[in-house]
């Protein structure tokens, strides 16, 4: 059964940055750059793709796309026909730049099919993250797009879970992206099977003090970002990348590469800092760097019918507001 055929839903996404150092494949913050698309229903069989903004000259206008391959994942999960869909794309999350660009398609997808079939089917949070994190293959970048904040995910017993925190008001996110991409497939291929016992110990207390940090303590920033789990192994196949995190780490700003890389997160603790830090940036390496100056995004991605002024159709707890004195402005 196909539902509310003609139905035009509207979606919008945040960007993602995962590991944030030490968090290896179970941190995630959502950030304030957007995905919007609208989909519409067509009769069966039919496929229209339009797609402007970041990447929209790499992005498939057939079944293979990846916000069409996930509708299809989720109908065919809830034994739904399959309608035809007309899909208007904005991209504003960088692709390939380790800001949770894939993500962002999947939890499109996601959130699209869940609008779509409102009224039939009600796709609960447990059930996205689930249908996303199999399309996906880790819950860390898709986590914080559905649910905003800073996110833990893990993989447990009733499959991904993910808990939500939010991020003091102090922490002051800046992204500096490159001009040149970075595969995450050739990313992880660069990192060894085994660490030592030193290493992973190290990480451990590093994540903890980061939880603390991003939460309570900005002042800690610095420490709490160290990592020597991943970074270092993929430094080779960005070396611009490292040479800018090592340059802004040795003057106290806490830098990570942010997902897969090649792009550069710094968690600054205020906006001076912040503007110092992106001022740095410029006079460091040979490589432009384009310096966002973001927010924390608090509420992940959203889903409204076109036709009834964007009223969304799911909670994912309370939606914090900037007058929570534990809120990124």
């Amino acid at each position: 059964m196909t539902v509310g055929l003609g139905r035009t839903v509207e979606v919008t996404v945040p960007a993602t940055s995962a590991n944030l150092g030490p968090g290896f494949d179970t941190l995630g913050l959502a950030l304030s750059i957007y995905d919007t698309l609208l989909v519409t229903e067509l009769p069966a069989g039919e496929l229209e793709i339009e797609v402007s903004g970041s990447g929209a000259e790499e992005i498939p206008r057939d079944a293979s796309n990846l916000i069409v391959r996930t509708i299809a994942h989720v109908y065919a999960d809830v034994a739904r026909d399959m309608p035809g869909l007309r899909i208007v794309a904005e991209n504003g999350v960088p692709h390939g730049r380790g800001l949770g660009s894939s993500g962002a398609a999947v939890t499109a997808g996601i959130l699209a099919a869940k609008g779509l079939l409102e009224g039939d089917v009600e796709l609960e949070d447990a059930d996205m993250l689930r249908l996303a994190t199999e399309i996906e293959g880790h819950p860390d970048n898709v986590a914080p797009a559905l649910f905003g904040g800073l996110t833990i995910a893990w993989m447990g017993e009733r499959g991904p879970q993910h808990k939500k925190l939010l991020v003091h008001r102090g922490v002051s996110p800046l992204v500096l992206v490159p001009s040149y991409t970075m595969s995450t497939s050739k990313a992880r291929s660069l990192q060894p099977p085994q660490v030592s016992t030193a290493d992973a110990v190290f990480n451990v207390s590093r994540s903890a003090l980061l939880i603390a940090a991003l939460m309570q303590s900005p002042e800690l920033l610095l420490d709490a970002t160290a990592d020597r789990l991943h970074q270092d192994y993929r430094a080779e196949a960005m070396p611009e990348t490292q040479r800018l995190v090592q340059a802004l780490r040795a003057a106290g700003f806490a830098a990570v590469v942010s997902g897969a890389g090649p792009s550069v997160l710094v968690l600054a603790d205020g906006p001076g800092s912040r503007q110092d830090a992106a001022e740095l940036a410029a006079s460091t390496t040979d490589t432009p760097w384009e310096a966002l100056l973001l927010a924390v995004d608090v509420r992940g991605g959203t889903v409204g019918n076109r036709a009834e002024g964007s009223t969304e159709f799911r909670e994912s707890g309370p939606i914090a507001t900037l007058q929570d004195p534990h809120v990124n402005p």
